[in-house]
């Protein structure tokens, strides 16, 4: 008589959701910080997944955590289930209550004249709105965490329905010390050899975009120090490292930061983006007032 398979591990959702994060930082005290939680209770959680699966999934030392092998297959996997999970739970909630919807926007995104036409519109309707990592629109999409989002191009759009909404004008960010400080407009011969910063969690697609490489004449945009988010970008710049590139004047508070009107360069496109073939009738309707209401001119204002 044959042994019966052992039973399929009842693997904690909140669980995967710690591992996928560390798995993303490499990190576990950034990780933390991503969860809100402490570094001892993200450990004690990795640590109950990994009894859980039966495997070691991470490996830390001192300078961050890496993937074991076993957490390099389980990886792609749990960020799977993950997906499923939020897709079955929006796919129930859009059968029980058709009159909902989440709109999304990135920071410095401002949406408030077109869901208050939605809401005065649909008065039924429960509309709620949702900050967005600046990185993630088409996965908070894709996800289902959102059914619509106002964010900046690029970013991938496979499976979505991507509508420009207006176009933002470049600028160039430097030290209140550099030698362009003060100066009404630049070009990017200006500043051809200026080193830009390159950040960690930026696609390529992203990166290019920002740093303007390769530059019009098919020159590489001159390397910059890697750094791990937006705000050490800002840093850096500031202290005379590099200089930067950003879709507003307003983009940055910094006191030691000031902006100059980029010349010559295509202007960043801030687009809304829905799942293609999603029939809510308010996403449709969001779409419309967007289109009416959303024009970047009542949208320059500083970040909060």
């Amino acid at each position: 008589m044959h042994d019966s398979p052992a039973p399929p591990a009842d693997l904690d959702l909140r669980l995967l959701r710690c591992f996928v994060v560390v798995a993303e930082h490499r990190h576990f005290g950034r990780a933390a910080e991503t969860l809100h939680t402490t570094q001892p209770s993200l450990s004690r959680q990795i640590r109950r997944l990994e009894q859980q699966v039966g495997a070691r999934l991470l490996d830390r030392g001192r300078r961050g955590s890496r993937l074991t092998e076993a957490g390099e297959a389980f990886l792609p996997l749990a960020d799977g289930l993950l997906g499923a999970a939020a897709r079955a739970a929006a796919t129930a909630r859009a059968a029980a209550r058709p009159s909902r919807i989440t709109i999304g926007y990135t920071r410095g995104l401002y949406i408030t004249p077109a869901v208050r036409e939605l809401r005065h519109r649909n008065p039924e309707a429960e509309v709620r709105t949702l900050n967005v990592d600046w990185n993630e629109p088409d996965k908070a999409l894709l996800d289902h965490r959102v059914d619509a989002v106002v964010a900046r191009l690029p970013f991938p759009t496979d499976r979505l329905h991507v509508t420009v909404l207006y176009d933002e004008p470049r600028y160039l960010v430097v030290s209140r010390d550099h030698r362009l400080a003060g100066k009404e407009t630049v070009t990017l011969d200006d500043i051809a050899d200026e080193p830009v910063p390159r950040v960690r969690q930026s696609s390529p697609v992203w990166g290019a975009f920002w740093r303007i490489d390769p530059r019009p004449d098919g020159r590489p945009a001159p390397g910059g120090p890697l750094v791990e988010a937006v705000e050490d970008k800002f840093e850096a710049i500031a202290a005379g490292e590099a200089v930067g590139i950003l879709p507003s004047r307003h983009a940055t508070r910094h006191p030691d930061l000031t902006t100059i009107a980029l010349e010559g360069v295509e202007p960043c496109h801030v687009a809304l983006a829905t799942r293609a073939g999603d029939r809510n009738r308010l996403v449709a309707a969001f779409r419309d007032h967007a289109q009416t209401h959303l024009t970047g001119a009542a949208d320059q204002r500083p970040d909060d």
